[in-house]
């Protein structure tokens, strides 16, 4: 067959290829490997610190196809950036294509996301046939732990949290077979070498049980809490429809009313909870698994009592752990194959993130005992480390594609391609929903979710995750970017870094870095105008903003419009109890002394005074802020259990109304560039519909903000 495709060794070309992108750990070496048999070529492929290096020799046309086809046969996990070829003085046939060693050299690769156990894997694990017939870490090149196991790279086994578990023969046999699936799958293993599970009691002791998965769902079932050990960290899991067991997990959680996600076997058993259409099914079964926010079905808050008390949406997701689809196959009654999954199961779990308190996602089993033993049952561990946190990803489908509330597991540290290059950056973002991002060339390398930077072991995982990522993509910033806020912890960490290593810093306005973000985002080079639409942020005048329009255009940003400002009467104790954005909306609309009669609080005629006088009541442009008085106007909500949770009870009131028309007249816009909502605010202190309410402040602000 070779000599058939070399017909003359005066034929022969050789060509030295760079493959980059996400192309480690994904089963790309074998693939190219099997490409190339296939075309009798020469040659051989190994990874390196760059991506996937290439060189393969054979006549010129053979070669162009060849390269073709690597780019449009890539393996599914694959991600290719670039494909560069440069020629090579031919070699003496050898009329056999290898997959050499691994090489070193400055690392310009990424390593992939988690993903979630393929259909072959998931069809073997049901097997009673198959040698891993219910084995909780079964994987292959196409699916399974990366990110979360990965020290540094390259991609290798012992860079990764599997280097304790040597390989069985069998395992070995696959690992080292270019044919085989497995082949340098680095998390390979089975129940003859691979990790193992354990049941154990809150004080970390064995609980005795033949089967520990088994063990695991009589617990759920009997009304217990289980904490689950995944990929990034712990899930707290109960049983979904007892709501004795939901109360018990937000009172030891202390989560008393923010919205638990739920799981469940496969789409047909949310379909009698929720509205599923074809974009969210699509992000609920993509590889990625992430939480998607589905609009509620009618009797879903009386199936799942407690989940997600007063929201419009379900945040739901499907199983992407071997383990996670164990559990619902025990509860099916074991059912062999997988067709057991396109039919609806009874059984839907909370899945939370097991971090107390609002701390970090716990990860190891120390953490575990000592942070959830006052709230689990039960600890369903396994004895595979968990190298890096990484919280569940949510998002909200949309157009198609997902519109992210939290990006995260599946998702990181898949890079944002940027329009162009430049120096290193380590930006360390804000103080809520912390996440940092590392640029490197023309890539923008986005960590998963960190948290609120408002309690010590937070701080910390921000240290944790920046390390991390510096040393996983081989960077050494050049610069240091923070928010404009001096006392942010993220601030402080960076003025801390910089200075260790004699690096510049540059401090951000807040909203000016969104709309630079997106920009980016977008690959948008021209100047542009933004939205930005938040809570608060310090801004470039001391004041505080959240509600700004802005040009932005090489760097620079100048602000062209902001909301109207409201009062904070108490400072950030305003931001949490929105009857005072309330009183602070009838002050403004000269009402103020409505403000003890309407809102019976203790503290209201204090606030009134205070809104008269000016005194411990800072104004703010914050779009966060005139949701809360509008929900404060309409007595949603007096005082928030949670952030964000005034304005998702006002979107739920909203969806229950459904469309209305904008108030003529609802705004104005001043010819400093002050958009006035004052008079909406009029309308909802005079109406006693609270759903047409919320409907009405939803259009209009959305008609004012075009």
């Amino acid at each position: 067959m070779m000599s058939a495709v070399l017909a003359s060794d005066r034929d022969l070309v050789r060509r030295a290829i760079r493959v980059r992108g996400a192309v480690q750990g994904v089963g790309f070496r074998p693939f190219v490997w099997r490409l190339a048999n296939d075309m009798a070529l020469d040659g051989w492929v190994r990874n390196d610190g760059a991506g996937v290096a290439i060189e393969v020799q054979g006549r010129a046309d053979a070669l162009d196809r060849f390269v073709a086809r690597l780019g449009a046969e890539a393996p599914g996990l694959a991600r290719i950036d670039a494909i560069e070829a440069s020629e090579r003085h031919p070699d003496a046939p050898t009329g056999r294509f290898a997959i050499a060693a691994s090489a070193g050299g400055p690392v310009a690769t990424g390593i992939a996301p988690d993903a979630a156990i393929c259909p072959d894997c998931l069809a073997e694990l049901c097997d009673p046939g198959d040698r891993r017939y219910r084995y909780a870490f079964i994987n292959c090149t196409q699916c399974g732990p990366r990110y979360t196991i990965t020290r540094k790279l390259p991609y290798d086994r012992p860079n990764t949290s599997m280097a304790p578990f040597a390989l069985c023969e069998p395992c070995a046999s696959e690992y080292s077979d270019p044919a085989t699936r497995r082949f340098h799958a680095q998390p390979n293993a089975c129940p003859d070498c691979g990790p193992t599970l354990a049941l154990l009691d809150p004080a970390g002791r064995a609980i005795p049980c033949e089967d520990v998965v088994a063990a695991a769902v009589a617990r759920l079932r009997s009304g217990e809490i289980v904490a689950i050990k995944g990929l990034g960290g712990y899930h707290l899991a109960c049983d979904a429809r007892n709501a004795a067991a939901v109360a018990a997990l937000r009172g030891r959680k202390q989560r008393e009313e923010k919205p638990f996600a739920v799981m469940t076997a496969g789409v047909a058993s949310i379909a009698a909870l929720a509205t599923v259409d074809a974009a969210s099914r699509a992000a609920l079964e993509s590889r990625e698994r992430p939480v998607v926010l589905l609009r509620k079905a009618p009797g879903c808050d009386d199936a799942l009592a407690g989940v997600a008390p007063g929201i419009a949406w379900l945040g739901a997701m499907l199983p992407y752990t071997p383990l996670q689809y164990l559990l619902f196959n025990e509860a099916a009654g074991r059912p062999a194959g997988t067709a057991w999954l396109d039919d609806p199961h009874p059984l839907v779990l909370v899945m939370t993130s097991a971090n107390p308190g609002g701390e970090p996602i716990v990860t190891t089993e120390r953490e575990a005992v000592s942070r959830l033993g006052g709230i689990a049952d039960a600890l369903l561990v396994h004895d595979r480390a968990i190298e890096v946190r990484c919280d569940d990803s949510v998002v909200r489908a949309s157009r198609g594609a997902p519109a992210f509330i939290r990006r995260a597991r599946g998702f990181t540290p898949a890079p944002v391609k940027l329009a162009a290059g430049g120096p290193s950056v380590l930006a360390v973002g804000a103080w809520l929903k912390n996440t940092i991002c590392v640029t490197r060339g023309d890539e923008a390398f986005v960590s998963q979710h960190v948290g609120d930077l408002d309690n010590a072991p937070t701080c910390r995982s921000l240290d944790e995750t920046v390390r991390h990522m510096l040393d996983v993509l081989a960077v050494r910033p050049d610069l240091v970017a923070h928010d404009l806020h001096p006392d942010f912890h993220s601030t402080r960490f960076a003025a801390d870094f910089a200075r260790e290593r004699r690096l510049p810093v540059v401090a951000v306005q807040h909203h000016h870095a969104h709309i630079a973000a997106v920009a980016a985002e977008h690959g948008a080079r021209g100047p542009v105008l933004g939205l930005a639409l938040d809570g608060v942020g310090l801004g470039e005048d001391g004041g505080i903003w959240g509600g700004e329009l802005l040009r932005v255009r090489d760097g620079e940003m100048t602000r062209i419009g902001h909301l109207l400002e409201l009062a904070l009467p108490g400072g950030d104790r305003a931001a949490r109890e929105p009857w005072r954005m309330g009183a602070a909306a009838l002050h403004a609309l000269g009402r103020g002394d409505e403000i003890a009669r309407r809102f019976a609080m203790p503290g209201a005629q204090t606030v009134a005074g205070m809104l008269e006088r000016k005194l411990n009541a800072p104004l703010t442009s914050s779009a966060g802020r005139w949701f809360d008085a509008a929900a404060g106007l309409l007595g949603v909500r007096a005082v928030a259990a949670f952030e964000g949770q005034a304005a998702m009870l006002l979107e739920g009131l909203a969806e229950k109304h459904g469309a209305t028309r904008p108030l003529e007249g609802g705004w104005r816009i001043e010819e400093n560039g002050v958009l006035d909502l004052l008079p909406t605010l009029e309308a909802l202190a005079r109406t006693d519909d609270k759903a047409y309410g919320a409907a009405l402040f939803h259009e209009t602000l959305a008609a004012a903000l075009a």
